[in-house]
């Protein structure tokens, strides 16, 4: 049961990745609130008559609760303990999932989904952030993965319960049970997670970070014998030190001496975060299907690719966590930005030299012939792999433990608010670079790419190894 860290830390493997996991849960409703829509969204079309652009804000109008949740999140944190930010994500969680599925239009939907976002937006901030202080330096970065880990297993969950409640009723639009259409049981069921994640929060101790913030150095002592063997009054000496218990953490605190801007370090988490979103990961979760068939595949084919693309995303994510306390975040990052420039770019290239065919509306679309079609799917696969075994985790487990214990809350929820926005822009303006060509949209996307790997190489620190209380 026990693991052997550099210098004085021992600890109880099973326990701390018990309390990793559960915090984690967050990450799964993260991936399963903003999927979920995906096998309803046509359904929803046609039940609510509503046209493309209603129909468009509705499915992205979470995200913009989202950024106020990921805004709002780390001050709440630092006031009344992650345990209690937790709690109130998962009641946002199931308020959004029975309000959703029971919605009598576009109007309350949106209200609904907003909620839901912001439930996301808390949990994108809090689960990386509990992890990160309630983790061994050696297996931090290992821990803080189990967050996209169960953000992409909440995704492939909710692709999954979709097609299996539209399956059942032979439709997404179709009556399922007590007479409610498929669409709208696969918004309640999330109820089930969503109760099962605030239950277990409840039987998880509080950060000792918190706890020694207020005061309670006692109680911060209990929870770390809980983790480690050894060090734990080391530990409780080191958090002492950087943490000052007279006041509370503030937006002013993010700013330079003299209020000249904002903190280097701060700036680097919003970076990572706005880098994250716009390589376009998300225009191949949210468009893929819709993408696929526009260049020629089948209804069928382009589901199917999905459902793949979803599964990759798991499987490079497990490697994540196996090489991200090996080689480094700094490393995996530059890694997967090489590797996310190449993929891009070949994307790029090939819907640029792709054919050109008039569609029924009467608009030109590039068709893949056999060749270049292959070359496409190993290219978005390609990209998935790359982003999946980097910039998916190693963001998170940067944002978690990048940043002093002073500011630690407040820093994580202004960058994940960032994320958050460059989430909606990248989202929404998808179609309109579409628009202008895919060869143009996915050139944008191999742009931002290699500026990543520009600003990793020159301003992310290595965390790997260090302990919370030695961040500057």
């Amino acid at each position: 049961m026990a693991d052997t860290a550099p210098a004085l830390e021992r600890f109880h493997t099973g326990r701390v990745v018990m309390l990793a996991t559960v915090a984690a849960l967050g990450g799964f409703l993260f991936g399963f609130d903003t999927a979920v829509i995906n096998g309803a969204v046509v359904a929803v079309r046609d039940a609510f008559g509503m046209g493309a652009g209603l129909t468009g804000f509705v499915v992205s109008s979470a995200l913009l609760g989202c950024i106020v949740g990921a805004y709002l999140a780390g001050r709440l944190a630092d006031r009344w303990g992650r345990i209690r930010v937790m709690v109130l994500a998962a009641v946002l969680f199931t308020v959004s999932a029975v309000g959703s599925g029971l919605a009598f239009g576009p109007v309350d939907l949106i209200v609904w989904r907003v909620v839901g976002g912001v439930g996301v937006g808390a949990a994108s901030v809090i689960a990386p952030a509990y992890i990160a202080e309630i983790s061994p330096a050696a297996v931090r970065g290992r821990l803080g993965s189990l967050q996209q880990l169960a953000i992409v297993t909440g995704i492939f969950v909710a692709l999954l319960s979709d097609a299996m409640l539209a399956g059942i009723a032979g439709g997404a639009a179709e009556d399922l049970w007590f007479g409610l259409e498929a669409w709208r049981w696969m918004f309640l069921a999330e109820v089930v997670p969503a109760l099962a994640y605030g239950v277990l929060s409840l039987q998880i101790p509080e950060s000792p970070r918190y706890l020694v913030a207020k005061g309670e150095p006692e109680r911060a002592q209990q929870v770390l014998g809980q983790v480690l063997i050894t060090g734990v009054r080391e530990r409780i000496e080191e958090i002492r030190r950087t943490v000052t218990l007279e006041s509370r953490a503030a937006f002013s605190d993010l700013r330079r001496p003299g209020g000249r801007g904002l903190l280097p370090i701060v700036w680097v988490g919003i970076a990572l975060s706005v880098f994250q979103q716009f390589v376009g990961i998300n225009v191949i979760f949210y468009y893929s299907s819709t993408l696929w068939q526009s260049v020629g595949f089948t209804e069928e084919d382009a589901l199917t690719q999905t459902v793949v693309t979803s599964v990759t995303n798991i499987v490079v994510t497990v490697v994540a966590i196996a090489l991200i306390d090996r080689i480094g975040r700094r490393r995996l990052l530059l890694i997967g930005s090489a590797g996310m420039f190449v993929m891009l770019g070949a994307l790029a290239v090939v819907f640029g030299t792709a054919d050109l065919v008039e569609n029924a509306d009467g608009v030109l679309e590039p068709v893949l012939g056999d060749t270049a079609g292959v070359v496409a799917l190993l290219a978005a696969n390609g990209f998935v792999v790359f982003f999946g075994m980097s910039w998916g985790p190693a963001v998170w487990v940067l944002l978690g433990e990048m940043f002093n214990n002073r500011i630690r809350g407040t820093a994580l929820g202004l960058a994940a608010a960032a994320q958050w926005l460059a989430n909606f822009a990248i989202s929404t303006s998808f179609p309109a670079l579409a628009e202008l060509g895919l060869s143009f949209a996915y050139g944008f996307y191999t742009l931002f790419a290699l500026l990543s790997l520009v600003f990793v190489a020159r301003f992310v620190p290595e965390t790997k190894g260090r302990q919370l209380e030695d961040m500057a």
